[in-house]
């Protein structure tokens, strides 16, 4: 199955081009667009011009390969770029598949990842530019993914990078160790390990770990990123409405200086799996909604039962058992809070 993140988008506009781009379609699972001349023959969606189909394309697919001049490239997506921790991966090569260069997001996006695996099937070789893989260093961006840790000032990973690639010490703040360096060493990644705030240099380039929302300090040096740690776990009225339910979150996670950029997972009762607002409320807050069966919640103890939500939906609690269920009996974070129709329990995975 390809997920949203591997969708792949393939261009070519030679008759050579759409023979190599059919092959890599097959291998990467991906859609491929070709001129109107050539589609039929390829099975391939049809465009009469590649500004078009790229305009249509470029938010909709997060990888783009294209056989074509690295100029042609360049003109058809510059007028669609917005930042880096936004733009999809754009790999661009030659009909003959022997140089495969990553022009656009080679870290956040992946085209880094792409451009080698798409050499390694037509046996050319990756171009990479980025100065932390041409240096053999980690780039913390990359890191940062790897970890499913989000980004709250991007501007700060130069800095970082920066001190990586002159061999320079980098402070890491990660009481909880969600980056991952506590027990592991990786080459040309020199950690100076911060164990308490009053440690921290000032102006010294470092990563800042945390779940919090409260700034920690604005220096451009001192990179922030938030792990993907925290669950809501949410109980609601039939037909509560989705802005309800996002601003019940958004509203309590900020009273409780805890990081929207730090939330998970949603999750309730099976039982509410229909329940459109919650649905959309997921969809809007970009995170996975998760359904917990009446039998798995018996057993969960929670701070504040409730007689009520027994009577109704045959369980003690929703949103303080669903939330530590999910995280294992987690840290209770955020007890069970209310607004008019819904309620609302956030918890800390371990």
């Amino acid at each position: 199955m390809v997920t949203g993140s591997e969708k792949t988008a393939i261009y070519a506009l030679t008759p050579q081009g759409a023979r190599l781009g059919h092959a890599l379609a097959d291998k990467l699972r991906g859609d491929l667009f070709l001129s109107t001349r050539l589609a039929g023959s390829h099975g391939a969606i049809p465009f009469d011009r590649l500004l078009d189909a790229v305009a249509g394309n470029f938010s909709s697919y997060p990888r783009h390969v294209f056989i074509a001049a690295a100029g042609i490239v360049v003109r058809a997506v510059a007028p669609h770029l917005k930042s880096k921790d936004r733009d999809p991966a754009v790999v661009v090569l030659d009909q003959e598949g022997e140089y495969v260069i990553s022009l656009l997001s080679g870290h956040l996006g992946g085209a880094n990842e792409l451009a080698r695996k798409v050499a390694q099937l037509t046996g050319g070789k990756a171009v990479i530019t980025t100065a932390t893989d041409t240096a053999g260093v980690p780039a913390i961006d990359v890191l940062a993914k790897e970890r499913n840790l989000s980004i709250a000032n991007l501007e700060a990973v130069k800095s970082v990078n920066m001190a990586l690639l002159a061999g320079e010490p980098v402070q890491v703040f990660d009481p909880e160790d969600r980056l991952g360096l506590k027990n592991q060493k990786r080459a040309g990644f020199v950690v100076e390990r911060i164990d308490n705030r009053d440690q921290w240099i000032s102006r010294h380039a470092g990563v800042w770990v945390t779940w919090n929302s409260k700034d920690p300090g604005s220096e451009t040096s001192k990179l922030i990123l938030h792990p993907k740690c925290l669950v809501a776990g949410i109980g609601c009225n039939l037909g509560t409405r989705r802005q309800e339910i996002v601003d019940l979150i958004k509203d309590t996670f900020k009273k409780n200086m805890i990081s929207i950029r730090s939330l998970k997972c949603i999750t309730t009762i099976e039982a509410k799996k229909n329940e459109h607002g919650l649905l959309k409320a997921a969809r809007e807050l970009d995170v996975p909604l998760i359904f917990a069966g009446k039998s798995e919640l018996e057993s969960i103890e929670v701070p504040h039962p409730s007689g009520v939500v027994k009577k109704h939906m045959g369980v003690s609690s929703v949103c303080e058992a669903t939330a530590l269920l999910k995280t294992g009996g987690g840290r209770l974070l955020v007890p069970k809070t209310k607004s008019l129709n819904a309620t609302l329990a956030v918890t800390l995975e371990s």
